[in-house]
């Protein structure tokens, strides 16, 4: 795989660093994460990874902690800045130690700036980034994307890019680097061609009444008689020509395509006519029609799509495969469970070189914790 042989140290946190965990090994990186011991698990993100419960705050799980990121070439961290500083394990501590070490550092608002200390969640940084004010429908409140846009691709993903970027970058200098993943920044950046787009109809209106934005009648999801939904994204003039003639209309009967004072009368006519059929009678008729009209798949239906499974896009009902696809090198995730927390304390111990005594001064002490009672060591 294309990653074997990287080493990644995760420390638990919610949602974007444990995906950026998972993408890298799924990939092929060997990824440790370091629990918090007698706590829960919420990482849903964990195939692949193996775990090791130790107490950060304990002068002996600082030491651990230490010798794990020696070893390592990646760190992943979560805490709002200062939080490692105040452990002993921030980055000129662990950069002195491991001088090729990548720390990553993934917050909402960032290592400085006037929100930088502010608690926040996935809505709050796509509010302060300035996108969520384009999302949503006229004349409603502005809604997100669930978590996708902050915590995932404005997040986990690109701390990912920046992770790769900074190991390519050491294979010129020899050294690694801190990388400082905002998420409110991450979101502005994939926001690029929507605040960048010189043509004014893309964000220029209201929320709502622009071309991606739901406000066209070619360009939004439409109702069928069976109470699912067909997505439509006819933007070009071929595939707006293929779209009418699927529905049964000629561009006499109706008027223009930016005809944006019309839109309105327009979707509700065009929705008035996918109500007449089911959706699978719709993706029928526009299955050769190339007009960019497709069935809106419930996650169900996907899994089981003749294209995806074509394509092995999901590994189980509710697990996505790895992408993109590598010819060569393509990723091998493991999928068979997500570990318990403190799975993997004493194997990983050993590697590090901990005498049988040492190990289990930590695990007596409750510096550290072994999921399994009873190892042997």
């Amino acid at each position: 795989m294309a990653l074997k042989g990287l080493k990644v140290v995760e420390l638990a946190g919610l949602a974007p660093v444990p995906f950026a965990g998972m993408v890298l090994a799924d990939f092929g990186a060997s990824v440790v994460r370091i629990d918090r011991p007698n706590q829960a698990s919420f990482d849903a993100l964990g195939r692949g990874k193996r775990s090791i419960a130790v107490n950060l705050r304990h002068s002996l799980g600082k030491e651990v902690a230490l010798e794990v990121c020696r070893n390592a070439d990646v760190l992943l961290e979560p805490f709002r800045p200062g939080v490692m500083e105040r452990l002993g394990l921030g980055p000129d501590v662990l950069l002195r130690s491991n001088p090729r070490l990548v720390y990553a550092r993934l917050t909402g608002f960032g290592q400085y700036g006037c929100l930088s200390h502010r608690a926040g969640h996935d809505i709050n940084y796509v509010a302060i980034s300035g996108i969520l004010s384009l999302l949503g429908r006229k004349n409603e409140n502005p809604n997100p994307p669930v978590n996708l846009l902050g915590d995932f691709a404005g997040g986990g993903l690109m701390c990912v890019m920046g992770i790769l970027m900074a190991l390519l970058e050491r294979t010129r200098s020899n050294c690694g680097q801190v990388i400082d993943v905002a998420m409110v920044d991450g979101c502005s950046y994939i926001a690029s061609f929507l605040l960048s787009s010189r043509n004014p109809s893309v964000i220029e209106g209201l929320r709502g009444t622009n071309i991606l934005d739901g406000g066209a009648p070619f360009y939004e999801t439409y109702k069928t008689s069976d109470g699912k939904f067909m997505s439509v994204g006819a933007l070009e003039p071929q595939f707006y020509q293929a779209l009418l003639e699927g529905l049964g209309l000629s561009k006499a009967q109706i008027p223009g395509q930016m005809d944006q004072e019309h839109w309105p009368q327009m979707k509700d006519r065009f929705a008035a006519i996918f109500r007449t059929k089911t959706r699978d009678e719709w993706t029928k008729i526009f299955s050769n029609l190339d007009a960019c009209v497709e069935p809106v798949l419930e996650v169900a239906e996907a899994v089981h799509h003749p294209h995806n499974k074509e394509r092995q896009v999901f590994a189980s009902e509710t697990e996505p495969n790895p992408a993109p696809k590598l010819q060569r090198t393509p990723a091998q995730p493991e999928t068979s469970r997500i570990p318990e927390i403190g799975e993997h304390t004493v194997e990983v111990l050993k590697e590090l070189n901990y005498t049988p005594e040492r190990i289990e001064e930590l695990l007596k002490t409750g510096t550290a914790a072994q999921h399994q009672i009873g190892s042997r060591l």
